[in-house]
């Protein structure tokens, strides 16, 4: 997957969704955000990670002395602010090269890791403002169960969601995702992991990888986004109450 056209893709998408529509509109899934508060954050976000890697930092950088994280006051600016963050993002990763390891949320990794993380973060963001608007969110299947996986890397490598002995599986029904479309969470001795194993589980979501996106995210219910839960329905709850926002 070319993450970083997909990065500039879902940044124009995010971008232009929001272009006509009123900035004080709340956004429920994020809190007490409006549209405002949410561009400014997607947009000072791809220009956080952009000075980690620009400094080398190996910390985490204040969000309030990111350089340039206030959008402009007129609109074809602040739009072209947001676009150009994703641009310079890329742009900084391919300066920095794949020799160095710079701060992540999940200890020091390649600049390139930044990218992936930022489509997803878009994707996500994007969904939040479609859902405010009362507007359809669709994804490419692909990208979705990708952001399934990356989702589920920074969940089981901070947190341990579920009891020990606890499964989870997640089954995107999605034509030719193969493989990539299935996901077993398990808590053993080892701690918590996953991996694309298909096998029975303590709970079981089956459906669209942009549903099953959704829902692990939180951004919509199970029940809302259509998925079939099968078996223990509590696991579930437990994941969601404790993997982050």
């Amino acid at each position: 997957m070319d993450f970083r056209a997909a990065l500039l893709e879902q940044t124009s998408s995010f971008g232009e969704l929001i272009r006509d529509a009123d900035p004080a509109t709340p956004v429920p899934t994020c809190g007490e955000w409006t549209l405002k508060q949410l561009f400014r954050h997607v947009g000072r976000g791809n220009r956080w990670c952009t000075q980690i890697i620009a400094d080398r930092r190996t910390e985490p950088l204040d969000p309030r002395e990111v350089r340039d994280g206030k959008p402009p006051e007129g609109l074809g600016e602040a739009i072209d602010w947001l676009n150009d963050g994703a641009q310079a993002l890329i742009d900084a990763v391919e300066q920095a090269g794949p020799n160095i390891k710079v701060w992540t949320f999940t200890g020091p990794r390649i600049p390139g890791w930044w990218i992936r993380r930022r489509v997803h973060e878009q994707t996500v963001h994007r969904a939040d403002a479609a859902l405010a608007l009362g507007r359809e969110f669709t994804l490419p299947a692909e990208l979705a169960a990708d952001g399934v996986s990356e989702w589920l890397d920074l969940s089981t490598a901070q947190h341990q969601p579920i009891p020990p002995g606890q499964s989870l599986h997640l089954h995107a029904t999605d034509d030719g995702l193969g493989p990539t479309g299935e996901w077993t969470v398990v808590h053993d001795e080892a701690g918590v992991a996953w991996t694309h194993a298909h096998g029975k589980s303590s709970v079981a979501l089956r459906g669209r990888a942009v549903d099953l996106l959704s829902a692990i995210t939180r951004r919509r219910t199970a029940e809302q986004a259509g998925l079939e839960v099968l078996g223990d329905a509590g696991v579930w709850d437990q994941w969601l109450a404790g993997t982050p926002f």
